[in-house]
């Protein structure tokens, strides 16, 4: 018999249409399987995280704060008079303070939270537990939140002396780059940055560039390594 004629066609005839079928079957379950087992670790992970981070912050009032600080910051900056704009500025200088406070309260409290529990990765996407893993690829979150405190009590306290305006939209960033931060630690860099940029309307860029110069180069310095 003539050997090329019977391999002659389409190499698939040498394995019939079953086989092949056969074949792709067998190499899907078993990419289902670890794509499943992926999505298990990363929602159990995501769980655990979000449940812990509430753990610490349900002991102060730092969202209701900052929602506050945020409307009296509008206001502040819509008002065309004077001598009203500054009583405002006034009255805001208490809530910046007691601000600062909690969140290095906050800090403080986080900062006991053990070293596994506290890695973040940097890359973009969702790594299940990658402080066990790739543990250089991580940066810990107890570090970022003593920043994000610093940050706080420093443009606070305004030994700088910026202008009200100009320590209002400072302040504004410090806050919206550590509300960055908690979304990173429970979900990823790029939910964070795309919940940044849908609830405020700025990019992550544009937060980093404007907090304080101690703040920005501390935080670059630390999530990339």
């Amino acid at each position: 018999m003539d050997i090329k004629s019977s391999v002659r066609g389409p190499p698939c005839a040498l394995y019939g249409t079953d086989t092949i079928g056969s074949m792709g079957i067998d190499l899907f379950l078993p990419a289902l399987l670890v794509a499943a087992g992926f999505m298990a670790l990363r929602l159990r992970e995501q769980r655990q995280r979000i449940v812990l981070l509430a753990s610490h912050l349900r002991h102060f009032q730092i969202e209701k704060l900052m929602e506050n600080l945020t409307e009296g910051y509008l206001r502040g900056l819509g008002e065309s008079e004077a001598g009203r704009r500054e009583q405002v500025w006034q009255l805001l200088g208490s809530t910046e303070s007691a601000l600062a406070g909690q969140v290095t309260r906050f800090a403080a409290g986080f900062a006991k939270v053990g070293s596994d529990e506290a890695r973040v990765s940097r890359l973009p996407f969702t790594l299940p537990y990658a402080g066990r893993w790739l543990p250089r690829t991580t940066f810990d979150v107890r570090q970022a939140f003593a920043i994000h405190a610093r940050g706080l009590s420093e443009v606070a306290a305004n030994a700088t002396g910026l202008s009200p305006r100009d320590k209002a939209f400072m302040m504004s960033a410090e806050l919206f780059l550590m509300q960055h931060t908690c979304h990173w630690f429970c979900k990823s860099r790029t939910v964070a940055s795309a919940r940044l940029l849908a609830r405020h309307r700025t990019s992550y860029d544009q937060v980093t560039a404007a907090v304080s110069p101690a703040t920005r180069r501390d935080y670059l310095a630390l999530v990339k390594g």
